[in-house]
């Protein structure tokens, strides 16, 4: 019965399908649809839960976000009228990244050797990560993405992306923010994605969050945003008022 045992095993382990490392000079495919599955981009920082915000543990190393005394005011405040202070939530805008990448909607990256786009589904968001090796042009215009630029360290794709438009404001940020983020395939199915956010108008020192990314079901399907969904609690209020007053 034991060998029969060492045998079922051995029958389990060879059916789970090897994490294929890349060739050698080669880098991971980063290729395919992903998605990150967990409560980020409702705090991402710990959080209890609360009406329309599930809870869950925070994604920041050390457990807090190091903001200036005004920034830490102000997002208490923005925090209390997110529904119509939140440009992404209240008017459809762009949500910027890293806040794009870990919303709860998937994303494809597709791969070539001289450029990676990643193709968001939330309101078709799309990047460009040149990977030539080229710096950030002078004289770029501010955009809701930023300008990316990638390079490989190892098997880790990093990329540095500058030059947002102060109304991103990713947790408090301004027009000054540096982000690098980096995507390390750790399973055939998961990717870990780290990073680090830099800018001194806004926090007291640089911090990193780091989670994973799961493989997810394609394709991306086409995304409605209505500006001004805010209102609908209260126009659901009225009609239940009316509707006692009859």
């Amino acid at each position: 019965m034991r060998g029969t045992g060492v045998l079922i095993v051995g029958c389990v382990l060879a059916a789970i399908p090897a994490f294929a490392q890349p060739a050698a000079g080669a880098h991971p495919d980063l290729s395919g649809v992903w998605q990150v599955l967990n409560t980020a981009a409702w705090d991402l920082q710990d959080h209890s839960g609360k009406l329309g915000v599930p809870p869950g543990q925070g994604v920041v190393e050390g457990g807090e976000i190091p903001y200036q005394a005004w920034a830490a005011t102000k997002k208490q405040e923005n925090a209390a009228h997110a529904a119509s202070t939140d440009p992404t939530e209240a008017n459809c805008f762009l949500p910027g990244v890293p806040r794009a990448t870990y919303m709860p909607y998937p994303f494809e990256i597709v791969q070539t050797p001289q450029k990676i786009a990643i193709s968001y589904e939330f309101a078709h968001a799309l990047r460009a990560v040149a990977m030539d090796g080229s710096p950030h042009p002078e004289g770029l215009p501010d955009t809701w993405m930023g300008d990316s630029r990638g390079h490989w360290e190892g098997d880790t794709l990093v990329v540095e992306t500058t030059n947002f438009t102060d109304q991103t404001n990713f947790a408090g940020s301004g027009a000054g923010l540096r982000l690098v983020e980096r995507f390390t395939r750790t399973a055939p199915d998961v990717i870990l994605y780290e990073f680090r956010v830099d800018d001194p108008a806004t926090f007291t020192r640089p911090w990193t969050a780091q989670l994973p990314m799961n493989r997810a079901q394609g394709p991306l399907y086409e995304y409605a945003c209505n500006e001004g969904n805010y209102g609908m609690v209260g126009m659901l209020a009225g009609a239940r008022a009316e509707e006692k007053g009859h």
